[in-house]
């Protein structure tokens, strides 16, 4: 029964590891940005399957309040000429799933309505669909912060549950380690044994017993 639990407790930990790989998790932009600071505008388009490899294009555009039509701000791996010059740096990620921006010092005139689009393109032979994911984000711009207790609060709990999960996890695969090992050598000492014994009656023969 012990053996059982000792395996048992092996593979939750091995699960754990596989769960703790980068997963593509769809979360909302921020909304709220600082006069003269940075501002990351978060857009996710996650992959329903991983494995395969579209032909991804990324194009941001921006319209203020004051006007109703979108001009194109970015695009993947080109420049672009626009109102923002090189305060747009990119801030996403290699595969496109994270096809974030983050504007550099701030400034009035950002507010508006930032639009993310996301085309991608299959090539299965012949046949080859395509996807467009379009996002929306409205911005607004204050001189200071406001203070979120419950946002701050969320964070340190998020924290302090990984950093629980993480020592957790390094003392279970620590254990089933030593588990491990001690099995090995258990079973290669009983191998020995089970060796050694026809020496030894060879070495001492068993006398014959005489009446």
């Amino acid at each position: 029964i012990k053996l059982i639990v000792d395996i048992n407790v092996c593979n939750i930990a091995s699960f754990l590891v596989h769960l703790s790989r980068p997963v593509c998790v769809d979360v909302a932009s921020d909304t709220e940005a600082v006069l003269g600071s940075s501002m990351k505008l978060t857009c996710i388009s996650c992959l329903k399957r991983e494995e395969l490899k579209p032909n991804t294009s990324v194009n941001w555009y921006f319209t203020s309040s004051e006007n109703n039509t979108y001009d194109r701000i970015h695009v993947y791996e080109k420049r672009v000429d626009g109102p923002f010059g090189n305060r747009l740096i990119w801030n996403g990620s290699k595969d496109l799933q994270d096809i974030s921006l983050s504007i550099l010092n701030v400034s009035e005139s950002d507010r508006g309505i930032y639009e993310c689009r996301v085309i991608r393109t299959f090539e299965f032979g012949v046949y080859m669909p395509s996807t467009l994911t379009t996002k929306n984000i409205t911005l607004t711009v204050k001189e200071k912060a406001s203070n979120d207790i419950t946002a701050i609060y969320s964070e340190i709990m998020m924290y302090v549950l990984l950093v629980f999960l993480t020592l957790w996890l390094l003392v279970e695969m620590v254990y089933c380690y030593r588990k491990i090992s001690k099995s090995d050598e258990q079973a290669q000492d009983t191998a020995t044994n089970y060796l050694a014994v026809p020496s030894e009656q060879k070495d001492n023969p068993v006398a014959p017993v005489t009446e």
